[in-house]
């Protein structure tokens, strides 16, 4: 796998910027006594260098945030909340915004990972102002590469495809739409949405990348959105890698 261009930052526990500032504190120098030991100045007293009286003032570092080259929105759609009677993504509730790899792994760290979430639960990460949907105008024609994984083994290539996707690791990056976690009783399924499904190149570009990336070593398979429309889950992979 190439080296990620996002680093992981210090967990923590809030959504603040982990943007921190280092104070350096300046040392009180100690003095000599009579017998050659050490003595902490007396109250009050002014204790100079070597060779001047000015003394070490504090400095102060701040790490600048480091800009992603598109902002992502992380989503959420409960289980609890679903309706057989709603429309289809109508539970589905964004999370947050980012668009620094610090918001993100503030983000990242703070809500929960795919093996610690509820059966039934779908958690989304995509480029900002495209939507989770099959009729969303830059998904419509689009389709989506799938990975599996047995229930509660899939947090590791959840953050991977994450890293993937936000540090721009794909060679046919400006295809991907986002990617999404759906957690079910038995299996886990990690999949990428993309642009143009009918762009054969791109998205064997996009699999083949995928795989490298996740270190993933069984066959994934490509479903056009359209044909998962008609015919929902007797869709065939238009694409194996």
């Amino acid at each position: 796998m190439r080296e990620m261009a996002v680093e992981e930052a210090p967990r923590t526990t809030s959504n603040e910027d982990q943007t921190n500032d280092i104070n350096t504190k300046s040392n009180h120098r100690i003095r000599g006594g009579d017998n050659g030991e050490e003595v902490e100045p007396e109250e009050g007293e002014i204790v100079g260098g070597d060779d001047s009286s000015s003394s070490k003032q504090s400095t102060s570092v701040v790490h600048q945030p480091h800009p992603l080259e598109h902002s992502w929105t992380f989503r959420f759609d409960n289980p609890s909340a679903k309706s057989k009677r709603a429309s289809w993504g109508s539970s589905i509730r964004p999370i947050y915004t980012l668009a620094t790899a610090e918001e993100f792994w503030s983000i990242y760290n703070n809500i929960p990972h795919p093996s610690k979430l509820a059966v039934g639960a779908d958690l989304y990460c995509f480029k900002y102002k495209i939507e989770p949907k099959w009729e969303d105008p830059i998904c419509a024609n689009g389709g989506k590469w799938t990975v599996t994984y047995a229930r509660g083994k899939s947090d590791t290539s959840w953050l991977y495809t994450l890293l993937a996707m936000i540090g721009e690791q794909f060679d046919h990056g400006d295809e991907i739409c986002g990617a999404v976690v759906n957690v079910r009783a038995r299996q886990e399924k990690i999949s990428i949405w993309t642009k143009n499904a009918s762009n054969d190149a791109a998205q064997m570009s996009i699999g083949k990348q995928w795989k490298e990336f996740l270190d993933y070593t069984d066959t994934i398979g490509f479903i056009f959105h359209e044909d998962a429309k008609k015919l929902d889950r007797s869709a065939r992979n238009k694409y194996s890698i």
